[in-house]
């Protein structure tokens, strides 16, 4: 009987979880999935966790008990710290772990672009712990700000400020209103009109949602302002310090809450050469999601750039669709017998972002728009659909329900380590 390759997967999310569904079953493959936390998340709702509307366990799961049933699929907790192209190994923060085949789907983290300050001082939101820490920090302060007698340092606890328009920033802002409107004023009786802050949407581009169509940026603009966040654009954050905002335009915002969006890139390793990284340190691959120079290593998802496909020179979106789509047809070919590989084809299923209750924006490849709420209810429907289980199902949707009808929900508590002082 032929003996059965070992894949090591680094990463467990949309790239990973897909292909290790793909894959099951084969009898060709041994399958161990490698990462640094014992679960899989839902990186598109992690900002309604870091604003009290959803519990963590709506949108995370642990991987021992996705992977339950499956035979030929083993799970090790580690973090990656090089890799051995040479001797056929990944070094972790716990071992070893030898394989035939790597796959790296590693995703990506937060980009300062090199400032410490901010990186020392904003709030990131890449993470379930980012999250939590960012609804700690948060509550924390609109606690304290019940008891500041300084109208001036009252207000900087009660205003935000959020660096990058893309999804991620268009709809902390519109959750950052729907609060400011639906929560603040019951939880927070001492607090008056005046003294509730503002919300700031930051981006160096000259439009919000830059990615996105024409029509679904001007709405998404115009609903913003309804909302009363207050947009600058072509403006970057240049830093942060003691409680002061400094912009590129030579203008401050005093706040003591920057919350950074503004861009992400891949993770870089050990042990790779420098020439196998391409644009946001991407790693470089052929059509098959081969890196460049190895011969039994592939990245997928974010971490991936794919080589000449003249229709994303700078590499594929960094979404869950292209992730997928990239797994499935890695697994496809792994599996196949005839050797006649296929190459990798992103077929675009369009562009969602949420702005607010029944508010979001849709774009459809063939270049149709939609807004309003169809838009949101499909948005709704993609993101309850994208979650792991059933269970995540069940439970965000009954979240969101209870939300819709009572505009509020009740995951706003501040839970901290022991050792972790008030903020």
């Amino acid at each position: 009987m032929e003996k059965r390759q070992r894949i090591v997967i680094v990463g467990g999310g949309f790239a990973g979880l897909e292909f290790i569904k793909t894959i099951n079953r084969s009898r060709n493959f041994d399958v161990c999935l490698v990462d640094a936390n014992n679960y899989n998340f839902f990186p598109p709702l992690i900002y309604q966790v870091s604003t009290g509307l959803m519990e963590p366990s709506a949108i995370s799961y642990p991987f021992r008990k996705i992977l339950r049933g499956m035979k030929n699929v083993r799970f090790r907790l580690g973090l990656l710290h090089k890799v051995v192209p040479r001797e056929n190994k990944i070094i972790l923060s716990n071992g070893e772990v030898l394989y035939d085949l790597l796959i790296m789907a590693t995703g990506t983290e937060t980009n300062y672009f090199g400032n410490k300050s901010i990186e020392q001082s904003s709030l990131p939101m890449k993470t379930i712990s980012d999250a939590l820490y960012i609804r700690n920090v948060i509550f924390t302060r609109l606690d304290r700000a019940t008891r500041v007698q300084d109208p001036l340092a009252r207000k900087r606890l009660l205003t935000f400020v959020i660096a990058g328009a893309g999804p991620t920033g268009v709809e902390l802002s519109g959750v950052f209103s729907e609060m400011r409107a639906n929560i603040l004023r019951k939880d927070y009786p001492e607090l008056s009109s005046d003294d509730l802050g503002d919300i700031y949407l930051v981006d160096g581009q000259d439009t919000v949602l830059a990615a996105m169509s024409k029509k679904s940026q001007q709405y998404t603009t115009r609903k913003l302002k309804e909302l009363r966040v207050k947009i600058i654009l072509d403006t970057l954050v240049t830093d942060f310090v003691d409680g002061t905002v400094s912009l590129s335009n030579g203008s401050t915002i005093e706040s003591a809450n920057l919350i950074w969006a503004a861009g992400v890139s891949a993770r870089v390793f050990e042990g790779f050469g420098a020439d196998s990284f391409g644009h946001g340190k991407r790693l470089k691959t052929n059509k098959y999601n081969l890196v460049e120079g190895y011969e039994n290593i592939y990245a997928l998802g974010d971490c991936a750039i794919i080589s000449n496909d003249k229709d994303y020179p700078n590499g594929h979106p960094q979404l869950a669709q292209p992730a997928i789509q990239q797994a499935k047809n890695l697994a496809y070919n792994l599996k196949s017998t005839s050797g006649n590989w296929k190459p990798f084809k992103y077929s675009n299923k369009g562009s969602l972002a949420i702005i607010g209750q029944n508010k979001a924006v849709f774009d459809l490849p063939n270049k149709w728009f939609m807004k309003g709420f169809l838009a949101w209810f499909i948005w709704i429907f993609v993101h309850i659909m994208g979650l792991v289980n059933f269970n995540n199902k069940l439970r965000t949707f009954v979240n969101w329900i209870g939300y819709y009808i009572y505009k509020d929900q009740s995951f706003r508590m501040i839970i901290k380590p022991r050792d972790h002082r008030d903020e």
